[in-house]
């Protein structure tokens, strides 16, 4: 297999996998661009390569700067914005992770806290209910939660370590 139909094929499939984890798939694939692109990439280069619109794609670098994954640069002499992705896939990861506890289980967990608070009297047994159910609710959220920061805080070499030494 020639390099660019290795890349073509890399950047469909990462395009599949993120529409998976919930990612808009032209976002992951200008992520997977950026990847595998040993130079930044204009708004215009990443166009080019994926036949995308400008709107699309400045939308979906701007939403990859926020997920902290993908950075702006500036070239001396040139007017153009440039573009390039994080390499080390672990401090991918731990963004990516890092932000969809941000946008997914901190809400959660704000609206299980406000949940737990409804009228009605504590011996009438719906309501006890409810607020039991909420409760074990939040108690797996903040220990989902807990989990994530605690990976967040690992140390690479640390966690690689580890996982080898349970594989051998």
């Amino acid at each position: 297999m020639k390099l660019e139909e290795a890349k073509q094929q890399f950047i469909q499939n990462w395009g599949v996998l993120g529409s998976q984890w919930g990612i808009n798939r032209t976002m992951a694939q200008i992520h997977a661009l950026l990847l595998v692109s040993p130079d930044p990439l204009s708004a215009d280069d990443i166009m080019s390569q994926l036949q995308i619109s400008r709107g699309n794609t400045n939308m979906n670098v701007r939403d990859l700067m926020d997920w902290g994954i993908v950075d702006k640069i500036l070239k001396p002499g040139e007017r153009k914005e440039f573009f390039v992705a994080e390499k080390d896939i672990w401090t991918v990861a731990m963004r990516i992770i890092k932000e969809r506890k941000r946008r997914e289980v901190e809400p959660i967990l704000n609206a299980l806290n406000q949940l737990k608070d409804i009228e009605g009297g504590k011996n009438d047994k719906e309501v006890k209910m409810f607020v039991d159910t909420m409760t074990d609710i939040q108690k797996f959220a903040n220990q989902a939660s807990k989990a994530v920061d605690g990976l967040v805080k690992m140390d690479e070499h640390w966690f690689t370590g580890t996982l080898l030494k349970v594989f051998k």
